[in-house]
């Protein structure tokens, strides 16, 4: 009851979001001038500043770079202003990225050279390469009858007769993407090719992960545009088409940081854990993702600093997100198991400023999305209920999204707190629906610069 109870109080933290007539530790403490004092303005200021860290040092804000560590610098500051307990907790990763920008090229029978960000990306742990070689479909289906239905290279049956040292083209569907790149590469394969399946939701890039190990052939992922170009009608065997592929990829230990805020005063044995990774991608310096959520936490924890709430409230800026959760699944297992317990729930904020927006809620009870590995907490049900009453006196539409541990609360969740959150979106396409509803534009992407250079201050 403590864990569910709980989280009523701490709804402040989600720009504002709290029940109207809910008390904090006072009658004094009024939950409607907290929410008032919470402004957009300030979320813009702070950021602006992350905006300015990146322009000074790259563009970027990825963790374990000079961006990365002058953003800390700054919420730090800020936070310890405020009057809350700061402390940075160091720990080590391996950074894994391009060390210099990937290429792809159709280069016979007819040239054309795509662009890294709209049209591909380097996967994360791929290996470094530079090859010119023949594309070979591997048992394509398009069209895709349905999402999440194709099992190209998912199988090593599929390489059969593969032709040694061309490179696989391949379709998300069914299977891991690392599952397809070591197939690939079982076959002898000179480098990978994976697009985007086609349906409604899934033309745009793939931005995706082989996990590690390090692979030892360069893999790219692409829209579904790029790799229908690159079968040229042709859906299993040699497509007739010549193509370049080079990625030119890091893999090194650096270290970093997560920026823990914790208040001085509420019960230590229930504490409310509010979220946001601060890092971005090399790419760009992600100020939707993640400087829109990391942003709005600082704001509402500056406006907090003299509230006394029942409970402990801990903000957290995760660092390494961008590198696979690493820097929350590093705090969760420095817990000790009575630390686990005392926290109530956890709070996730992970995109909450996209341009083309839905205003997505977790589906905590799991009612219309699959339920995460291990099932959803208890608890999170009624955090998303939290939020879809309140939303709903607002007279604001709402939307579930998979609680699929995709962010920062995956691994609170994988240990059984309670996990909830808002999401505006990412690299999905907004429907009619949705459009009718939100307005924008369907058809595309909720935050067209998803990990891309253009990500800034405007692309709010």
């Amino acid at each position: 009851m403590r864990r569910t109870f709980v989280v009523v109080i701490i709804m402040a933290l989600t720009l504002g979001v709290f029940p109207a007539g809910v008390g904090l530790a006072d009658e004094n403490d009024n939950s409607q001038e907290l929410r008032e004092s919470v402004r957009v303005a300030g979320v813009r200021q702070h950021q602006r500043a992350l905006q300015a860290r990146a322009d000074a040092n790259g563009g970027t804000r990825l963790s374990g770079t000079p961006g990365y560590d002058a953003s800390v610098q700054y919420v730090a500051r800020r936070a310890r202003a405020a009057g809350y307990r700061v402390t940075l907790q160091p720990f080590d990763f391996l950074l894994v990225g391009d060390a210099s920008p990937p290429i792809l090229q159709r280069i016979t029978p007819t040239a054309q050279t795509f662009a890294d960000g709209p049209d591909f990306m380097s996967m994360q742990y791929s290996g470094s390469g530079d090859v010119t070689l023949p594309v070979t479909a591997i048992d394509l289906v398009v069209p895709s009858p349905a999402a999440n239905t194709s099992t190209s290279g998912c199988d090593e049956d599929d390489f059969a007769g593969f032709p040694v040292g061309s490179i696989a083209l391949m379709q998300r569907g069914t299977c891991n993407f690392s599952v397809k790149a070591d197939n690939a590469r079982a076959a002898n394969a000179g480098g990978v090719i994976i697009f985007n399946e086609g349906n409604p939701g899934r033309t745009a890039v793939i931005d995706g992960t082989l996990n590690p190990p390090l692979r030892d052939l360069p893999v790219v992922g692409t829209t579904f545009a790029v790799g229908d170009n690159l079968r040229n009608g042709v859906l299993n065997g040699p497509t007739g088409v010549t193509a370049r592929l080079r990625v030119d990829s890091v893999a090194e230990t650096r270290s970093t940081v997560n920026v823990i805020a914790e208040s001085r005063h509420g019960r230590a044995d229930s504490v409310v854990v509010v979220g946001a990774h601060l890092d971005s991608v090399s790419r760009g310096p992600g100020i939707n993702d993640n400087g829109s959520g990391s942003a709005a936490i600082l704001e509402v924890a500056e406006e907090m600093d003299e509230v006394e709430t029942r409970n402990r409230v801990r903000f957290i800026w995760f660092g390494a997100e961008e590198e696979g959760l690493i820097g929350s699944t590093f705090y969760v297992n420095s817990l000790t198991p009575e630390q686990r317990n005392n926290i109530a729930v956890m709070l996730n904020f992970d995109m909450v400023g996209s341009p083309n927006f839905v205003r997505f809620v977790y589906d905590g009870d799991t009612s219309d999305t699959p339920p995460p590995a291990g099932g959803a907490p208890a608890g999170s049900d009624v955090i998303e209920q939290v939020f879809l009453d309140y939303f709903a006196s607002r007279g604001l539409a709402t939307q579930p999204t998979a609680f699929d541990g995709r962010s920062d609360y995956g691994p609170f969740i994988a240990v059984g707190i309670p996990a909830g959150g808002l999401f505006t979106g990412a690299e999905g396409e907004k429907t009619p629906a949705q459009q009718a509803i939100y307005g924008g534009t369907a058809g595309q992407p909720y935050d067209p610069c998803y990990h891309l250079a253009c990500d800034t201050f405007a692309n709010n």
